[in-house]
């Protein structure tokens, strides 16, 4: 009986979740970098996220807080947190010339090791964007046809 009603509740919640995206938008985390395109504009505002709540979304722009109500915000696009973009390889290789089994070369009769280092340092690229709210469409009005 509990696990029915476990699974009742819980399936409640997530048809509760899935009837509003704004809650997708109130979940980000404090600094994600997010893009705005507000209703009516067609170029999106690249910033950070501060807050959301049920009203209005706040995000930083510029070192510079903006606001935006809930019903003037048309996409919601978030950037996720990479793993370490910067990739650093060392790599040093010794040669032994016995192993060789090459004559000595020049004035010095004993043989000399030599010894190889490489470095390299690659930079990976930003994830991409990746929507997360979308401005409901309003309910299509029904057309009556007079017969």
């Amino acid at each position: 009986m509990r696990r029915f009603l476990f699974l009742i509740l819980t399936a409640a919640a997530a048809a509760t979740c899935a009837d509003d995206p704004w809650q997708a938008v109130e979940k980000l985390k404090s600094g994600t970098e997010i893009r705005v395109v507000k209703k009516g504009s067609t170029q999106p505002v690249t910033g950070n996220f501060y807050e959301a709540n049920d009203e209005r979304l706040v995000w930083v722009v510029k070192n510079e807080q903006q606001s935006i109500p809930k019903d003037q915000v048309d996409r919601i696009e978030a950037r996720r947190q990479a793993a370490a973009r910067v990739k650093v390889e060392g790599k040093t290789a010794t040669e032994d010339p016995q192993a060789a089994k090459e004559p000595p070369v020049g004035m010095n009769e004993r043989p000399m090791a030599a010894t190889t280092s490489t470095s390299s340092v690659t930079i990976g690229d930003k994830p991409p964007f990746e929507l997360v709210y979308r401005r409901p469409l309003g309910s299509p009005k029904s057309v009556q046809v007079k017969q």
